[in-house]
């Protein structure tokens, strides 16, 4: 793995803007969010309405030509971890994102990651990308030799655990990143989360969404 960024479906030149910012500092979007955020001048920020697209523009071009850095990375409880990972998408297909959340064995979180996905993209390949974001990053910071994958969607379950073609067209690339990612864990395994049962990785999920719904 590399700290390269991760592949998007299309978005908006304002949203890609936001992107590249959440891929300097490793996803992480409460960081992301707060360092947009302090770059907007006056009292507005990423999702203010008194910020205007081009305050924002600037205030990301500013930023990317900075030096950003990642967050420390914190230290987890030996080498047994649990990912949380979820994709959004209004309308399906809509403006999408991803979420994934990395915890330790003894789920205290070492990372909340997120961003958008596309500005029309479907609900599975939200889910591809969130698995894909939460992997990438795991393996980028850490070494596990045991992983848990916690997700909802049946359709990312069969196709990755189950050995079922990929059935959302255009996820191939993310379902052979993703088969790569898990061949280098010796020992993993999922747990299919049903509507009712908690999700942390939901709410970044939805702020991807948002800002995937960006434009132009």
């Amino acid at each position: 793995m590399t700290d390269e960024s991760l592949p998007v479906e299309h978005l908006s030149p304002l949203a890609i803007l936001v992107d590249e910012v959440l891929a300097e500092v490793g996803y992480e979007m409460t960081v992301a969010v707060d360092v947009i955020d302090d770059a907007v001048p006056g009292f507005g920020g990423l999702f203010d309405p008194t910020t205007t697209r081009a305050e924002l523009r600037d205030a990301l071009e500013d930023l990317l030509a900075s030096e950003l850095t990642r967050p420390p990375l914190l230290e987890p409880n030996g080498d047994s971890f649990v990912l949380y990972v979820d994709g959004s998408s209004r309308g399906n297909p809509g403006p999408a994102g991803a979420g994934a959340v990395i915890m330790d064995a003894s789920e205290e979180q070492l990372a909340n990651l997120g961003r958008p996905v596309g500005s029309h993209a479907g609900n599975n390949t939200a889910e591809y990308v969130a698995l894909r974001l939460g992997l990438s990053e795991l393996l980028t910071r850490y070494e596990p030799h045991s992983l848990e994958v916690r997700i909802d969607s049946m359709t990312v379950i069969r196709d990755v655990w189950e050995g079922n073609d990929p059935t959302e067209p255009g996820v191939e690339t993310y379902s052979e990143a993703v088969e790569a990612a898990l061949s280098s864990v010796p020992e993993h395994r999922y747990t299919h989360l049903a509507d009712n049962d908690p999700n942390p990785a939901d709410a970044l999920a939805t702020v991807g969404a948002d800002i995937a719904g960006f434009g132009p």
